[in-house]
């Protein structure tokens, strides 16, 4: 094959791919599960055989389709029946839980201290985890943090010329 034969073919399985992957799922690479990812991993892996000539040019497009469709057909599934997605999708695990940093549970799904005070300091502001409401690893990989809700704090009352005033501070 040619160096010409060969980026005619790239073009044209890079058109298809992204074609089949605009039509199979808005949400494909969007949120990045472990789901989507290997779909990826392996739509990339038949294409390229495309590509080099591997394998059949058709039959490599029509498998990369059925690729993307059947990923859809389990998304959309996973969606309908709520059974399905914690099994394809995985389980979000809460890590701090009103202020109690959970270990065994940060221990079980491998997230460090270090990545849960990135997580802190990045999503919430805070370095310290007795602030925090809910800390969550999410399916996709991701540490969402939520701030625990603290009633204002009275600063300083003050009276001056008749005027009262009230410093507080809201955390």
């Amino acid at each position: 094959m040619t160096a010409g034969e060969m980026a005619l073919r790239t073009l044209i399985v890079y058109a298809a791919a992204l074609a089949i992957v605009r039509l199979g799922s808005r949400r494909f690479l969007s949120q990045a599960s472990a789901f989507d990812v290997i779909v990826a991993i392996m739509l990339g892996s038949v294409m390229s055989r495309a590509i080099n000539g591997s394998a059949p040019f058709g039959a490599t497009l029509v498998s990369g389709a059925v690729l993307v469709g059947l990923h859809w057909l389990i998304a959309t599934a996973a969606y309908r029946l709520d059974w399905l997605g914690p099994i394809v999708k995985g389980r979000p695990v809460r890590l701090i839980v009103d202020g109690t940093v959970d270990h065994e549970a940060m221990r079980r799904v491998g997230v460090g201290a270090k990545d849960l005070e990135q997580a802190l300091r990045t999503q919430a502001g805070v370095t310290d985890a007795s602030v925090v409401r809910l800390a969550t690893l999410e399916r996709d990989g991701k540490i969402s943090v939520l701030k625990a809700d603290r009633p204002p704090r009275v600063l300083d009352v003050s009276v001056a010329d008749g005027v009262q005033t009230v410093r507080v501070k809201l955390e």
